[in-house]
């Protein structure tokens, strides 16, 4: 199987031709998309680029104290780079330029929290951390998980629970996937390099401990790759971030949720911001998004995307994260 590593603008372009053909809807989408299905039926994403319904917030004075020594990489701007891999946390508009999703969203919020301009850069997932250490970008916002690893060269401030999804074919046999010994023996598309990999990998040492048969991981280079792999029958179970497995799901119907499973298992981590460490930007960001929770911003952008469920209570800034990853 090759890694799912996308280099180059050519990743870019494809990108969301490729996020549709695998959701099996058309690109030339009109600007709101109403699903009539199951979950998604009060539900109404607008992908348009105009973006209309943005929630937008005021300054917010004390977070923007705490920015005044931090040099950013373009002054008066706040630099953000996004992997816009997949509906709703983020992917391309219908103009197939502009970036969309609960992630931009979120991006935004910070930026008026600030008191700055927002810039998004689309990047690969696999290249967020060399860019961010070389200064190309001031943050990440693209579901990064917290990890101990991580830390040691980044800072974090969560933003959302870190929640991962097991999803096969609705006419799978699987029901149910909530430990370790459920995942004996199937095959696991996964992604290379991330914290549901590592999981995935622990729970194939666990089952080996105990003489059962370890689970065969699959890489693909995109989402449309994947899902036919799994549709096709060639895996069995998918394991990635829930919220977009969820969102196909829910617009879709070829697949089903059999179990989650949090990010920091068998603790608990969360998704955070990205930044460079010892940068000093990180309790900025901290500050901004729990002004936000007060002010009810942050909550009313995610039920936007229908991410409610997964809204912290608190942010914070470098909590533990997942151990080995």
């Amino acid at each position: 199987m090759r890694s799912n590593k996308n280099n180059g603008m050519e990743w870019f372009g494809h990108s969301r031709r490729r996020i549709l053909r695998a959701l099996g809807v058309s690109a030339a989408l009109p600007m709101a998309w109403p699903f009539n299905v199951a979950q998604a039926a009060a539900q109404v994403y607008d992908f348009g680029p105009e973006q209309k319904g943005r929630v937008r917030a005021p300054k917010d004075p004390d977070a923007e104290r705490l920015i005044s020594a931090y040099r950013f990489v373009t002054p008066g701007v706040l630099t953000v780079a996004i992997a816009p891999f997949s509906p709703p946390i983020a992917t391309y508009a219908t103009d197939a330029r502009s970036i969309v999703g609960a992630d931009p969203d979120y991006a935004q919020l910070i930026a008026d929290a600030l008191g700055l301009r927002l810039l998004l850069v689309p990047v690969a997932w696999a290249d967020w951390p060399l860019g961010l250490a070389s200064g190309r970008y001031d943050a990440v916002i693209s579901n990064v998980g917290v990890t101990e690893k991580r830390k040691q060269k980044f800072d974090f401030t969560t933003y959302r629970l870190g929640v991962h999804g097991f999803y096969v074919r609705t006419d799978s046999t699987i029901r149910s996937i909530r430990e370790p010994q459920d995942i004996a023996g199937l095959r696991i598309i996964t992604r290379s390099g991330t914290i549901q990999e590592h999981i995935v990998l622990e729970w194939n040492r666990r089952n080996a401990s105990h003489g059962l048969k370890e689970a065969a991981l699959q890489y693909y280079d995109d989402g449309a790759s994947e899902r036919l792999a799994l549709l096709s029958g060639r895996a069995d179970v998918i394991l990635n971030p829930d919220p977009t497995l969820s969102f196909e799901a829910a617009t879709q119907g070829q697949i089903r949720q059999v179990g989650t499973v949090n990010a920091g298992w068998p603790d608990k981590a969360d998704v955070a911001i990205a930044t460079r460490k010892g940068s000093g930007l990180a309790p900025a960001l901290t500050a901004a998004t729990n002004g936000l929770i007060r002010g009810g911003q942050y909550r009313a952008a995610l039920a936007r995307w229908g991410l409610q469920n997964e809204a912290v209570d608190r942010s914070e800034t470098n909590p533990p994260g997942f151990p080995d990853a």
